[in-house]
């Protein structure tokens, strides 16, 4: 007997990924609740009959634990939590797994696989950098916000010309302020949509005579931008590499994949 009979599951979400992911499990008769950091993450979901949406960021352990106690105690609990949260969101996922562990809940991570081309430096951290001779080199930081000052500094401290690219939250605008960078050397932009694929990237490359890239090796739809890029410009990139997965957790790869775990 299923322990769960009304297939209710719990979508974390931090990539393009979790809008078709939360539609193909509507459409096999799983009910989703979904939880985003931010209002405008939670836009793209408004079109999709969801039993709930959570936005904000979740705090820590207690904030995970009461959103699965509650489920329990309202509609006997989730059958599965699905993290697809970003790659390199280590924090939260690490919290999941403690509180899953804990209670006994099911949880299966969403890891998009990765597909790096050969010509790319893949580097464990932006510590890397200072192992490089980056003279003169005019470096763009495509990496998000969160480690941009030190990013910028080793690349300087290597001798480069940094230039970054942030998303136009208020988190990554203040963050980019803080970094000593120039206005000409900041671009506060969102990446480009699928109807634009690589144009504001490309433009920010010519415009600035970008000749290496530092991005992360994220999977997806940005990583690949980048690569092509890199590509069809000859510019060197750096990729980060994204943080391990711990041994013994349930991992699904691809759609396919994880709707045939559940």
């Amino acid at each position: 007997m299923r322990r769960n009979c009304h297939r209710h599951l719990w979508l974390l979400s931090g990539t393009g990924d979790g809008v078709p992911l939360a539609d193909a499990l509507i459409r096999r008769g799983w009910k989703v609740s979904v939880s985003v950091v931010s209002y405008e993450a939670s836009l793209k979901y408004c079109q999709l009959p969801l039993e709930s949406l959570w936005v904000g960021a979740l705090s820590g352990v207690e904030d995970i634990q009461v959103v699965i106690e509650n489920a329990r105690f309202l509609h006997n609990g989730f059958e599965w939590i699905i993290d697809a949260t970003h790659p390199f969101a280590e924090i939260i996922s690490s919290n999941l797994k403690i509180v899953c562990n804990k209670l006994d809940q099911p949880l299966i991570r969403f890891d998009r696989s990765t597909e790096t081309f050969s010509e790319a430096f893949l580097i464990k951290s932006h510590l890397d950098l200072l192992n490089f001779d980056l003279v003169g080199k005019k470096i763009l930081f495509a990496i998000g916000s969160r480690v941009l000052s030190e990013a910028l500094d080793c690349g300087r401290r290597s001798g480069a010309i940094v230039f970054a690219r942030v998303m136009p939250t208020v988190e990554g605008i203040r963050k980019a302020l803080c970094c000593h960078l120039t206005p000409e050397n900041l671009a506060v932009v969102r990446p480009s949509n699928p109807d634009s694929f690589g144009q504001i990237e490309e433009a920010l490359c010519k415009q600035w005579g970008i000749t290496t890239v530092v991005a992360r090796q994220s999977g997806g739809v940005t990583q690949k931008l980048w690569q092509n890029i890199a590509r069809k410009y000859g510019i060197d990139l750096f990729l980060i590499a994204r943080p391990g997965l711990v041994d013994d957790l349930c991992v699904a790869n691809s759609y396919k994949e994880l709707i045939n775990k559940l």
